[in-house]
């Protein structure tokens, strides 16, 4: 079937929505590089438009009603958000599910070392990437530490123009020749990813304090400038991303180059559109969660039980609770796995399969299974679910794609979509394409990211 870019439908009028929503979302990026910054810019930000906090544990049993909105708060790392419909929640929720965690490197918990005349914080990298991509490009430490007196302290290093900034070194090309032989993979190790903090020493009246004068040089300046020590360093979350804003790309400033999209260009349409729906028939959900880029673990991953958890607190608050209304709702529910798909890039071309990917421009994409290796770890949806989402968004005049990530035995990836499936829901994989993926930056365009919005929407108001 032949495509159509969503921008030659755009009218003036239209088309000064996408671009301001694009600025919007380019400022959202700038300023949003961590779990932990994307919850508490979305927590300001729903506060401000009549949401409360609910605290597991505290909710009376029937304080909640029709019209009330409502947020779940996940160690600061995730964040799930109700607003309560008319009809009978055992009847299922309208759901948009995405992660704001990203591809990364991460401080080691005894980072600090230092070698020949440099010293460097030892890193392990967080998710899928290609290693060599993240040498010589201006990095920044984002994060926490948390002291043992209970404080912590809020790290962003690199952002400002004043700031400074940190690297991964690369060998000089002039003596490159046996690493350039090597394989993608092998080119820049997983060990060789150690950020270069500081070249300076710490002027020393004694020699046997001159034995680690650079690195004693970084204490100092964490000491006088953020309360911090060494062994603080053992209870603290730091995670080094490229540094800078994002920004507007090509000459039509019709793409946004920034680090994160995957997956918080969802996240922020989710957001943004669950706001936009307002209150609607069904019980609209938007859950922002961690963890996905290394399989949804832990306790503020999609496969913790926190989901399952405060939709019990809510129905509770709706004096609805029992474990059979749950399972109910659970299974009578209808989501959008709102995650990111690949953007066909015609420099590759060989890598995909042209009939059945998604082109930047062109509207959001709609996967009905990612997965690999024959669909293996897919959700694959039901064509029933997805007869009923084509009609939602065809009546909503959206433009979007169905695709999947690449040519067959290549690759692959996988969502949270197969997570709340086991609950017997209807859930399919609807997000932004996007060019680039888990590189240090990547690319979409500001129409898939407007058509998205407007998809999150008509599904939220017609499910």
């Amino acid at each position: 079937m032949e495509k159509k870019s969503a921008w030659e439908k755009y009218d003036a009028k239209t088309l000064k929505k996408v671009m301001k929503y694009g600025d919007d979302y380019v400022e959202f990026m700038s300023q949003c590089k961590t779990e932990r910054e994307c919850v508490n810019y979305f927590v300001d930000l729903i506060e401000k438009k009549g949401f409360k906090e609910l605290v597991p544990g505290k909710i009376k049993k029937g304080s909640l009603k029709k019209g009330d909105k409502v947020y779940f708060v996940n160690m600061n790392k995730a964040i799930f958000l109700f607003n309560i419909g008319s009809e009978n929640i055992e009847n299922g929720m309208n759901i948009l599910g995405a992660h704001i965690d990203s591809p990364r490197l991460d401080a080691k918990m005894n980072p600090l070392y230092e070698d020949g005349p440099f010293a460097y914080l030892d890193t392990h990298y967080y998710g899928g990437i290609k290693k060599y991509q993240w040498v010589t490009i201006p990095l920044a430490i984002h994060g926490v530490v948390c002291k043992k007196d209970g404080t912590t302290v809020e790290i962003n290093i690199g952002e400002d123009e004043d700031d400074p900034v940190f690297f991964v070194s690369d060998l000089l090309i002039h003596l490159a020749s046996e690493q350039m032989e090597k394989k993608g993979a092998k080119v820049v190790e997983g060990e060789a990813l150690d950020i270069t903090i500081a070249n300076m020493p710490l002027k020393a009246a004694k020699d046997k304090d001159k034995k680690n004068a650079i690195s004693n040089n970084v204490l100092k300046i964490l000491k006088d400038n953020y309360g911090i020590e060494e062994a603080d360093f053992n209870s603290a979350e730091l995670e080094i991303v490229p540094a800078g804003k994002a920004r507007h790309a090509g000459f039509d400033k019709s793409m946004v180059l920034a680090y994160g999209h995957d997956d918080r260009v969802c996240a922020y349409s989710s957001l943004m559109g669950f706001l936009e729906a307002g209150t609607c028939k069904r019980t609209s959900c938007c859950m922002l969660v961690d963890k996905e880029e290394i399989g949804s673990v832990g306790a503020t991953g999609m496969r913790s039980m926190f989901f399952e958890n405060v939709t019990r607190e809510l129905m509770e608050g709706l004096g609805k609770y029992s474990e059979l209304g749950f399972r109910r709702c659970m299974m009578n529910s209808f989501m959008l796995s709102s995650d990111v798909s690949s953007g066909f890039d015609p420099l590759y071309a060989s890598s995909f399969d042209k009939k059945n990917v998604s082109m930047l421009g062109y509207g959001f994409s709609i996967d009905k299974f990612t997965g690999s290796r024959g669909k293996s770890g897919s959700n694959d949806a039901n064509a029933e679910y997805l007869g009923k989402l084509r009609k939602i968004f065809d009546d909503a005049n959206c433009s979007y794609q169905l695709s999947e990530l690449g040519k067959v035995d290549l690759g692959g990836g996988g969502t949270i979509a197969y997570m709340t499936a086991l609950y017997g829901m209807n859930v399919i994989d609807c997000g932004v394409p996007v060019m680039n993926m888990h590189a240090p930056y990547e690319a979409i365009s500001k129409a898939d990211l407007y058509e998205n919005k407007m998809g999150y929407i008509a599904f939220l108001k017609n499910a």
